[in-house]
């Protein structure tokens, strides 16, 4: 059983985080327009089992009538509740994979965000973890085979952070029509479990013994989740216990590489790895349509020209930290908008939801005495007015 909503939870990022497993921490429960360029949708998808439990799905597809290869992508884990973590899109990745004409599935796994059922860590035991939210990938994939658009016989796993985990934790069961595993900055960090790093380094060697799926993994040095050493001895351990994969290790990432999977500074990273993985699993990986990326919830100001776009030293009456804020805000996910004082130093951003306009402008103005804030930038365009520059 499948029903369909035409609504979810989306998140903002608070000014000056930068994106992490879930892209942040800071974020708020509000509607979000459905993208509908990307033909997004959400379904409820019924969980496998004896219990009725629903997993929020959402789902992207290409143009044209299909079948569609699939990549489906597993979300992160935010700090605190899960039941409060927001439906989780991707829509800047989403959308290299369905230019080059899969469906993108992004399911909620249980007990986060709108899916029913509760969130089942299994205390210290990470391998465990992987294995129970691995059940749930299971769920959305013997659902889509009776989704008639939706080639299962050609699909790609993809993860981030704790999705990663999730991702080879669900290898392990080497799913028919699966050809392929991708793992961003995979694993969970359990800081009050004694020696979790090693735990999370044995549970992927276990996860290798028993995956014939090859996978290809990509971490950075300056991630606030792994250091270098310990993602290094989970790729190693990985390989020892028999499992085909091969490391991307890109170096430092902005101010933290764990977000590099949904920011749009990361593309340049992945797309190309992922292009060249894609090609040898005989999967397509060219460009094949050319799909506007955004959904603002209103149409976006006009490019004024003011500025490019990655000059930061351009912003004005913008300090240090302004400066440093707009960085960030470059690396961030689109849908995204930064927001300046027209009398001080303030400023503010927002990404990830249909509304960030706004709410970049409203935490600016709350930085203000006078509510002087105006957008400076939108996605990749700078939007001030010259006139306001004075």
């Amino acid at each position: 059983m499948v029903k369909k909503i035409g609504a979810a939870c989306g998140h903002v990022l608070a000014s000056g985080l930068l994106a992490l497993g879930l892209q942040g921490w800071a974020y708020a429960q509000t509607d979000v327009p459905l993208n509908t360029a990307l033909r997004e949708e959400v379904q409820m998808v019924k969980k496998d089992g004896v219990f009725a439990t629903e997993l929020e799905t959402t789902i992207f597809r290409p143009p044209g009538p299909g079948p569609f290869p699939v990549v489906l992508i597993n979300h992160g884990k935010a700090p605190g509740n899960p039941r409060f973590q927001p439906r989780q899109r991707y829509e800047l990745p989403a959308h290299e994979f369905l230019q080059r004409g899969y469906m993108v599935v992004v399911p909620m796994r249980q007990g986060f965000s709108k899916s029913t059922g509760s969130y089942i860590g299994g205390g210290c035991n990470v391998e465990s973890n992987g294995a129970v939210q691995a059940e749930d990938v299971v769920s959305v994939l013997n659902y889509l085979k009776t989704v008639p658009d939706a080639d299962t016989s050609r699909v790609v796993v993809v993860g981030q952070s704790h999705g990663g985990l999730t991702t080879l934790a669900f290898g392990a069961l080497n799913y028919p029509g699966v050809k392929g595993l991708v793992n961003f900055a995979g694993g969970l960090r359990q800081d009050d479990c004694p020696g979790w790093q090693g735990t999370l380094v044995r549970a992927f060697k276990s996860y290798a013994s028993h995956t014939k799926l090859p996978s290809l993994w990509f971490y950075g040095d300056n991630d606030s989740y792994w250091q270098p050493w310990h993602y290094k001895e989970m790729y190693r351990q990985y390989q020892e216990g028999g499992g085909n994969a091969r490391l991307v290790a890109f170096g430092n990432f902005g101010s933290d590489a764990h977000g590099m999977f949904g920011a749009r500074g990361g593309l340049p990273i992945w797309v190309p790895e992922v292009d060249a993985f894609l090609d040898t699993l005989g999967l397509p990986h060219t460009v094949l349509y050319h799909l506007p990326v955004t959904s603002h919830a209103t149409a976006p100001p006009s490019s004024t020209g003011f500025a490019r776009i990655d000059d930061e030293k351009a912003l004005p009456r913008s300090k240090e930290t302004g400066q440093q804020g707009y960085q960030r805000y470059l690396a961030a996910e689109a849908p995204k908008a930064f927001a300046l004082s027209t009398t001080s130093s303030a400023w503010a951003w927002s990404s990830g939801s249909a509304r960030a306009m706004q709410a970049a402008l409203d935490r600016c103005n709350r930085s203000t005495k006078d509510a002087s804030c105006k957008l400076y930038a939108v996605d990749d365009a700078v939007v001030w007015d010259a006139a306001d520059a004075n």
